[in-house]
């Protein structure tokens, strides 16, 4: 049969379809689902759904005492459960005008740093497998997270969910070779560092598939209230460390590493840069931490109690700023407490980032911003 002159000049309807990714996919770096409106290859929207693994962590901590609610922390920045402890726990103290000793304030900061190296090199492993390049970094990101996790392990009797510190200092002392540990693990981690700089950053190909995509400016970045990386790769060195010094970060150099393309690329790249810094401020910390002295004030009640009042306390988390806002009506746990979570600040902005995309781009896009579903959905 010959078709008709006519035929050939129709036009055809065409429709945007929807492509669901998640919520159990790997791309997706948890409980995550987004539900892409594409044209062809082209993203036209995006619908992101959370809520997963929601689990009521800031409710539960009002009916904790102030040491019970560190569990609930550890659990929602899995990733990085020292930093998300030390915001915690230094708001406690804020309520309570605890004095944490000096010693106990130089090793809450090593170990949160080590923290960053460990979250960013999951980052790193992951974040490769994301763009293409295979199994290899990850094989590679976990080889150096292992060595952390096991002075963790060391330190805190668990790989994760810590419980480490408590409010007014440390739950017990570090090991007697605390100080040689943790420069045996840096000059492994050095050795990391440097290999992704190999894998990745001096990968063409990585180069090409990150470079230009996923860009934010540094308007849209502010105004989506983004922080930690996401926001410094678009031109604005914003680190509480920097603004708002707590612990001793007011005593150490450090540099705040930031880029001005707001790309994925930047995004990857800042966190490469914070590694080395974290090396740095590591290093610095060691000198200037006491080898002896107390972990903890003298005198610290069995059962810790707060007269009423509220405080709002950040930190510089690997993905940027973790605030908890707590209000106590006096007693012995928080009558409300709130997570400020970074995760969920940075997720905003998914869409600007990945609309006019390729779908395989909205992937590494996502995968960019280094999110935790739990402290999304707390």
């Amino acid at each position: 049969m010959v078709a008709s002159r006519e035929t050939y000049g129709t036009e055809f309807e065409t429709q945007d379809l929807l492509l669901n990714v998640g919520p159990q996919h790997p791309s997706t770096h948890g409980v995550f689902r987004m539900v892409l409106q594409v044209d062809g290859e082209v993203v036209k929207d995006v619908i992101p759904h959370i809520g997963y693994l929601h689990r009521g962590a800031e409710k539960l901590c009002e009916t904790m005492d102030f040491r019970q609610g560190i569990g609930f922390m550890d659990r929602t920045e899995y990733l990085a459960a020292f930093n998300a402890e030390l915001s915690y726990v230094m708001a406690v103290e804020a309520l309570a005008d605890i004095e944490v000793p000096e010693r106990a304030q130089w090793i809450r900061m090593i170990l949160c740093e080590l923290n960053r190296l460990s979250s960013h090199f999951m980052f790193m492993g992951a974040f490769g497998i994301d763009v293409g390049v295979f199994a290899t970094p990850f094989i590679y990101a976990w080889k150096e997270r292992e060595q952390i996790l096991d002075l963790f392990e060391e330190v805190a009797g668990d790989r994760m969910m810590y419980a480490y510190f408590r409010p007014g200092g440390l739950a017990w002392d570090v090991p007697h070779n605390f100080k040689a540990r943790v420069r045996e693990v840096l000059k492994s981690t050095r050795i990391g560092i440097n290999d992704f700089d190999g894998l990745l950053t001096k990968d063409e190909i990585f180069r090409t598939r990150t470079q230009g995509v996923g860009v934010i400016s540094a308007e849209e970045a502010i105004e989506w209230g983004m922080s930690g990386p996401s926001i410094r790769a678009s031109g604005v060195p914003m680190d509480v460390r920097k603004d708002e010094p707590y612990l001793f970060y007011d005593q150490i150099d450090f540099n705040v590493a930031s880029r001005t393309e707001g790309d994925v690329y930047a995004r990857y790249s800042c966190r490469m840069e914070e590694m080395w810094e974290s090396v740095r401020i590591i290093e610095q910390c060691l000198e200037k931490m006491p080898d002896y002295g107390p972990i903890m004030p003298e005198k610290m009640p069995r059962m810790l109690r707060t007269p009423p009042g509220e405080v709002y306390i950040r930190t510089e988390a690997p993905r940027g700023e973790y605030g908890i806002y707590m209000v106590s009506q006096g007693g012995n746990r928080p009558y409300r407490l709130k997570v400020r979570s970074a995760c969920l600040s940075n997720l905003q902005a998914l869409k600007d980032m990945s609309v006019n995309q390729y779908v395989a781009d909205a992937i590494i896009v996502l995968g960019s911003i280094d999110i935790v579903l739990s402290e999304v959905d707390r």
